[in-house]
């Protein structure tokens, strides 16, 4: 679930890793509009909360991208994923807009990941956030895509 359209090319590289992610599981990208005309960045969170509200379908684990979420490295998030599928649990990974999401979306979220201290564009999280899903499955599978472990240096 992510606010706003992803430009050219980020949607290849995202559709890429959907495509590879849909090996191993169901898939399903959802965005909701970006409200850009909304006026304060406080007024866009809120009324683009309010769309992702309506669009999260009822008893999934919520995961949203939070700044002062907890970082993961890619085998933590591949022990949560194998946690969660384990637990035959659909999951909605909540990326925000520009602006951030709005605090009830964070605070309602049964996981908050933060992908590090770094101001990254919400397009390109939402890139590495599905290229991170991929490794995960890798890891689990023990596919070579995955070499974190063998890094020299």
């Amino acid at each position: 679930m992510a606010v706003g359209r992803l430009r050219p090319a980020f949607r290849a590289a995202c559709d890429e890793y959907l495509a590879r992610i849909g090996r191993y599981v169901t898939i399903r990208e959802t965005e909701v509009r970006e409200a850009g005309r909304a006026g304060s960045p406080q007024v866009q969170r809120r009324e683009e909360g309010r769309a992702i509200r309506a669009a999260l379908p009822p008893r999934v684990v919520r995961v949203a991208l939070d700044i002062d979420g907890q970082t993961w490295s890619s085998e933590q998030l591949a022990e949560r994923m194998r946690d969660w599928r384990d637990g035959a649990r659909d999951l909605a990974f909540v990326i925000g807009g520009a602006v951030g999401l709005d605090d009830p979306i964070r605070n309602d979220a049964d996981q908050r990941w933060s992908l590090g201290p770094l101001t990254l564009p919400h397009e390109l999280a939402r890139v590495v956030v599905v290229e991170q899903l991929y490794r995960a499955f890798t890891i689990l599978r023990g596919e070579p895509y995955h070499k974190g472990a063998d890094r020299a240096g």
